[in-house]
């Protein structure tokens, strides 16, 4: 009987700091209030920092786009490939992919902006568990934080 109690305070402390630590999101969906959004929860115009980590992503620090920030979701989407083509050809071909998508985002073609491509897309583990999604995300070239969002901005 002790050791279900301890579960049943272990399992209400993850469920209390993912909701602590969770992005705040408006009835819109965008994100207002600092924090975590989970990898599979990113959608067209989330802003977010830089994690630490950018080999295996769970989550990401969400911010609000009017706060200053390193990416910009523009894209979400499932690939349509039958089998896991390798990682080196996964990566190009979600690169490929954010890059066709980029100039209806933005309003000006990749190669004129001042702006790169950052795409998260599935590992071969991840493909493994029907993970298909790529993010396509925004970013300053020179490093500089972007503020407000990307959409149109021909920037």
């Amino acid at each position: 009987m002790k050791s279900w109690g301890i579960y049943l305070l272990v399992a209400l402390g993850f469920v209390a700091y993912n909701a602590i630590t969770e992005a705040d999101r408006d009835s819109s969906g965008a994100i207002v209030g600092e924090g975590s959004v989970d990898a599979f929860q990113v959608q067209v115009g989330d802003c977010f920092n830089d994690s630490s980590s950018f080999d295996e992503i769970s989550s990401l620090p969400g911010v609000p786009c009017s706060d200053p920030h390193d990416n910009e979701a523009f894209a979400v989407f499932d690939v349509s490939v039958a089998a896991y083509p390798g990682e080196d050809a996964m990566g190009e071909l979600a690169n490929t992919s954010c890059i066709e998508r980029f100039e209806a985002f933005v309003g000006k073609d990749y190669e004129s902006s001042a702006l790169d491509v950052f795409t998260m897309y599935p590992s071969t583990d991840s493909w493994i568990q029907d993970d298909r999604e790529v993010v396509c995300a925004v970013y300053d070239m020179n490093a500089a934080k972007l503020v407000g969002s990307a959409k149109g901005r021909s920037l």
